[in-house]
């Protein structure tokens, strides 16, 4: 409970490289993840190129910490041969949670960056990654040791009064 109570958006980053250990135990995590039907849509490209980084950053003001960070995880949907096409996203928010949460425990900071459904963050990430058209670019995710070491932080966000019971 305490890796997700701490979890929080990491913008600015060390310039230090992730450990390919660590790479690969972040993808572990997402392939830990649920999807409908075990349909495990998903596939990965991981970016550690300072130049292609850049590159990212320049599609949305919402991936500028690429600029800093030294590794980004792009979480794709496979869209050929799904059991449940329509649960593919929500298995794809699955995997990128538990990359999130293990980051957290690897003492790693990360920030999701919204893609799906948006296409004018989508296609320009495809043609800079060669990305083949039976992927769909789900989630973007920042990678990286944060500055700030309490970057990582309990803040409490519960408010009961979000809290219906058998009815609204």
């Amino acid at each position: 409970m305490e890796i997700i109570n701490i979890r929080r958006s990491v913008r600015s980053y060390l310039d230090k490289p992730v450990e390919k250990e660590k790479v690969e135990l972040l993808l572990r995590a997402a392939m830990q993840a649920p999807s409908a039907r075990n349909q495990q849509p998903w596939h990965f490209v991981v970016v550690d190129d300072p130049e292609t980084l850049r590159a990212i950053a320049t599609v949305s003001r919402n991936m500028q910490m690429l600029n800093e960070a030294p590794l980004a995880i792009l979480v794709l949907i496979d869209k050929e041969n799904l059991t449940a096409p329509l649960m593919a996203p929500q298995d794809a928010a699955a995997a990128t949670q538990n990359i999130l949460l293990k980051a957290v425990d690897l003492g790693l900071g990360t920030c999701w960056c919204g893609v799906h459904p948006r296409i004018e963050r989508a296609e320009p990430l495809a043609r800079i990654l060669n990305v083949p058209d039976r992927y769909e670019i789900f989630s973007l995710i920042a990678v990286g040791y944060p500055k700030d070491q309490n970057a990582n932080r309990f803040v409490n966000r519960f408010n009961p009064e979000r809290i219906h019971y058998n009815k609204f």
